[in-house]
């Protein structure tokens, strides 16, 4: 990949620094999260918003990775839970619904360009610290593997989001992990110099 391309797909990856390119987990949960949405893109609404027996709603889903980036990357990260009905309705544990996708993927979006600008402040070193809530208390968890944590957890609910298209017969699937040479390629993790 040349670096003119490399440099076009962070920048589509959404790093508000262009100077300091994003860390590379940063890069790797970023794509994660464009084949979670790649993933649902063409279905529409009503379908979306659909429970095939005791499986989730993809509408459900949004809701549910929106909560856990407000939870890892906001609560725990900045100190701040701008969406207090996401962390009520969506977390770990509670019923399933179907919300409105609309409502839903809004809250993500806005979700995850808040998280983003947390993110792209973070190097190798804040990765291995304990998350703080912004200064105010200090966590057990590490941030790399909260970052972790999200980015598997987008492929799982990918895999469950096109086990629900399958069922309600919403073909065609699009293809498992796209283009991932060119948007998301390796890049080795090195420990950020002074």
């Amino acid at each position: 990949m040349s670096a003119t391309t490399r440099e076009e797909a962070r920048a589509e990856q959404g790093s508000v620094n262009a100077a300091q390119p994003a860390h590379p987990r940063v890069s790797q949960l970023r794509y994660a999260r464009r084949e979670f949405r790649r993933g649902f893109r063409t279905m529409r609404p009503e379908d979306a918003e659909q429970r095939p027996g005791d499986l989730n709603s993809v509408s459900w889903s949004v809701g549910h990775l929106a909560w856990q980036e407000q939870k890892y990357f906001l609560t725990w990260g900045q100190g701040v839970t701008p969406y207090p009905e996401i962390d009520k309705v969506f977390r770990t544990g509670m019923p399933g619904t179907t919300p409105v996708l609309s409502e839903v993927l809004a809250a993500w979006l806005d979700i995850t360009a808040r998280s983003d600008v947390w993110l792209d402040t973070l190097d190798s070193a804040a990765l291995l610290r304990p998350y703080d809530a912004g200064g105010k208390r200090r966590g057990g968890r590490l941030i790399g593997n909260l970052i972790q944590r999200v980015t598997y957890h987008y492929w799982f609910q990918t895999g469950m989001n096109q086990a629900v298209r399958k069922l309600l017969g919403n073909q065609p699937l699009p293809q498992f992990v796209g283009n991932i040479d060119d948007e998301a390629p390796y890049e080795p993790e090195t420990l950020d110099k002074p």
